[in-house]
């Protein structure tokens, strides 16, 4: 027999599932219609919310899709994924202190999440906190992430061994 809470869960990615489609192949507008119609029928489902934000911010809409990560994270407070996407908006929007708390909060869950990790990385770079920005994203390439951010996080450690400007 599955637990009440599996089958919920199991019901929430369900519901998500054909939205979750369209988000891939880049119809953000068709899938958040459809996301909005599964949160009109489900206020709990975290996963909507969550998708709701990332077809946000494929838009560029960053203070809607706050909103909804925000959403994510108060219905399901150890969802990761939700709170280093909410912390990576913060810091799109220059609210570092903020996304630095998200981060580090995914990093209290999931300690090797490679997202929380890149997150909590840029928050601190952009705080000026650069033994922290070291240490997270040296932490987060030995996750071994896709090519173009490995590079990217490289150069940036690169920058900061030889005491240039802040790469922000």
């Amino acid at each position: 027999m599955i637990p009440a809470r599996e089958a919920r869960d199991r019901a929430h990615w369900e519901a998500v599932d054909e939205a979750t489609e369209l988000l891939r192949e880049g119809a953000y507008e068709q899938a958040l219609t459809q996301l909005r119609d599964v949160i009109k029928s489900d206020a709990h489902n975290p996963y909507a919310y969550y998708f709701t934000g990332v077809g946000l911010w494929e838009l560029a809409r960053l203070e809607p899709a706050r909103d909804a990560f925000r959403a994510a994270v108060a219905i399901s407070p150890g969802y990761v994924g939700a709170r280093a996407s909410l912390s990576a908006v913060l810091h799109a929007l220059g609210d570092h202190n903020g996304a630095l708390r998200e981060g580090e909060s995914a990093l209290r869950i999931a300690p090797e999440s490679p997202d929380a990790l890149y997150a909590v990385g840029q928050a601190s770079l952009a705080l000026g906190d650069r033994d922290a920005a070291s240490h997270y994203l040296e932490r987060f390439l030995r996750t071994k992430p896709e090519y173009e951010v490995g590079v990217e996080v490289a150069e940036t450690l690169e920058l900061l061994r030889q005491g240039g400007a802040t790469p922000e």
